[in-house]
C-alpha cells in the first residue's frame, strides 16, 4: 500500500474547506491547469499535499506513478523530486500546501 497516493481520499465536490482543516500548519494555493500542463521535476525543502479537485493528473513522487482523478490525495515528502501532467483531453484543478507531516501538520 502507497504512503504517498490516497486514492479517494476526498468526496465530491471536493471542498476547499475539508482540505484546509485537514492539513493545519500547512499553506494552501489552488492551481488550474490547461490540458496537457506539465510539472517536471520539482523538490521541496518542506513536505507537499496536492488533492485534485477536478480532472486527470498523472503524478509521479520518487519514481511511483499515479493516475489521480479528483478526490485522490497525494502527500509528497520533503526533498522528494515529483511532477504533475494534466491530461491532454481537459484541463484540472488541485488543491496543494506546504509544511509538516505529522502532529498538527496533517
Amino acid at each position: 500500500m502507497s504512503t504517498v497516493f490516497h486514492k479517494g481520499a476526498y468526496g465530491l465536490p471536493v471542498s476547499q474547506g475539508d482540505v484546509i482543516a485537514d492539513f493545519p500548519g500547512f499553506s494552501f494555493g489552488v492551481f488550474r491547469d490547461p490540458a496537457g500542463q506539465v510539472w517536471a521535476d520539482f523538490t521541496h525543502d518542506t513536505d507537499e499535499f496536492v488533492v485534485v479537485a477536478e480532472g486527470e493528473v498523472e503524478i509521479e513522487v520518487a519514481g511511483e506513478v499515479a493516475q489521480c482523478g479528483a478526490g485522490d490525495l497525494v502527500k509528497i515528502p520533503a526533498g522528494a523530486v515529483h511532477s504533475l501532467r494534466t491530461s491532454m483531453s481537459g484541463g484540472s484543478v488541485w488543491f496543494y500546501g506546504y509544511g509538516r507531516f505529522g502532529g498538527n501538520d496533517g
